[in-house]
């Protein structure tokens, strides 16, 4: 399999070097030249796989025999063991009709964890075999940097460096970062808000030279292999629901990047037989507006309960549009550019609708957040975190008669107890949590100033 850049300039080597790159070198995102299909037949056959043996199953479509099996079959089944749930993802039934999918059981209790553990060992296992530094730089709205971090802490070979909004991310998400001392990591707490730190990301990556001299590799989505590794737990969900085959099943996901919600369209364009794919986000409802609308537009920036998706610049946008112009990267890079010069894309006609048939959207706000995670605690007795509530809330707006919902919980509650508190609830933290309130911080706090960034890096890379 080949893989090449959504802007048509660029072809990659193969699998190992599309996680290197990144970001292509034209500015766009990598995907693979051609979406493999699982046929039903097989699907039926993964039912009774363990997580491990289905994301062996899933990356073998896609790794191009670049990793030798064993050694894949080794990374998976060392990281995925570390979880705390034995299922890696469990299968929470609520209801008849709703199924909750926990993401949150990896040691940074989000589900961020699931893709960037493996990707950590996977940057730890190039960097040995090919005896190449790697500098991994990349933005946070919150659990991406904690689990990035955790994933490489301590490797050698390996440098991390993690920019996140000032005072914009719980204070657990803070100090699960911050309280990391090791000497691979440096954390850069930018004064602006998520979608600052992520356009001095790409501009950075986008400086061809300056990646070059620095051995920049990218953790966030714009990464392939995060969206890939996501996939999985697609399947998974649909796999672990009684009779699946056999019923309507949509999905909302709390999603404010557009990262999760494409490694859903991957897997349905992989041949995973889901209903509706149902975007749910809060205040920051640009996806919300695009999907109703057509209109792409970055709004104003509005802190909510659900900081992680306080985001109106979403990263895997362009992997979508990609497909919806039916892979034109001509049309595509029209529509970049619009968004560059003019601030928005807009779509309309049948490309619309298309979109509509992909999509759903909700922007919940913030008070329907708080009653829907006071809600599920007094019927269900089943304490959402916030994002998670997001979901909940989508899922009840467009979950139709006879219809199966699985929703994504993508944070364990105790990441957000600000939140959580407001309804008058308590909850008990987890030991790895509460300890985290005990322990020294270790950050620079910067302007948005790309100049003064650049300045803190060349002092970390070298």
């Amino acid at each position: 399999m080949k893989y090449i850049s959504t802007r048509g300039n660029v072809e990659a080597k193969g699998f190992i070097d599309t996680v290197l790159m990144g970001l292509a070198d034209d500015g766009g995102l990598m995907v693979p030249s051609e979406i493999p299909v699982v046929s039903a037949a097989e699907l039926e056959e993964w039912r009774t796989l363990s997580y491990q043996e289905l994301f062996l199953k899933i990356f073998s479509y896609y790794t191009n025999d670049e990793i030798p099996y064993e050694d894949l079959k080794e990374m998976a089944y060392t990281i995925y063991g570390n979880f705390r749930a034995p299922e890696v993802t469990p299968v929470r039934k609520l209801s008849d009709s709703l199924y909750v999918l926990e993401l949150f059981h990896g040691p940074t209790f989000a589900f961020k964890d699931v893709a960037l553990q493996f990707m950590g060992e996977l940057y730890s296992y190039i960097s040995r075999k090919q005896n190449k530094i790697i500098h991994i730089l990349g933005a946070t709205s919150g659990d991406t940097g904690a689990a990035a971090i955790q994933g490489v802490r301590g490797k050698e070979g390996i440098k991390i460096c993690i920019l996140h909004p000032h005072g914009k991310v719980s204070r657990v998400q803070e100090l699960q970062m911050t309280t990391v001392d090791d000497s691979n990591v440096l954390n850069l707490s930018v004064h602006g808000n998520f979608d600052d730190c992520q356009k001095v990301i790409k501009d950075l990556f986008a400086d061809l030279e300056f990646k070059s001299k620095y051995h920049l590799r990218a953790i966030n989505s714009i990464n392939f292999v995060r969206i890939l590794a996501q996939t999985v737990y697609y399947f998974y969900a649909y796999l672990h629901v009684e009779g699946s085959a056999g019923k309507k099943i949509n999905i909302s996901v709390p999603s404010g990047n557009f990262g999760n919600i494409f490694s859903g369209y991957l897997a349905k364009k992989m041949g995973l037989p889901v209903g509706k794919l149902i975007i749910a986000t809060n205040e920051n409802n640009i996806l919300e507006r695009f999907v109703n609308t057509g209109e792409y537009k970055p709004g104003g920036f509005t802190s909510t309960y659900s900081p992680s998706m306080d985001i109106q610049v979403a990263s895997n946008f362009e992997r979508y549009l990609y497909y919806l112009t039916g892979e034109d990267s001509g049309k595509l890079s029209g529509y970049m550019a619009a968004l560059q010069s003019e601030g928005k894309i807009t779509i309309d006609g049948t490309d619309l609708e298309q979109v509509q048939t992909d999509f759903a959207a909700l922007g919940v706000k913030n008070q329907r957040c708080l009653d829907t995670i006071g809600k599920y605690q007094n019927e269900f007795g089943y304490l959402l975190d916030p994002h998670t509530a997001c979901g909940i809330a989508a899922y009840e707006a467009f979950n139709g008669e006879g219809e199966i919902g699985i929703t994504f919980a993508t944070a364990h509650p105790a990441k957000f107890d600000e939140a959580i508190a407001l309804i008058d609830i308590k909850q008990e933290f987890p030991a790895q949590i509460a300890a985290l309130f005990e322990m020294p911080q270790h950050q620079t706090v910067v302007e948005h100033d790309k100049e003064a960034i650049v300045r803190e890096l060349k002092a970390f890379y070298e």
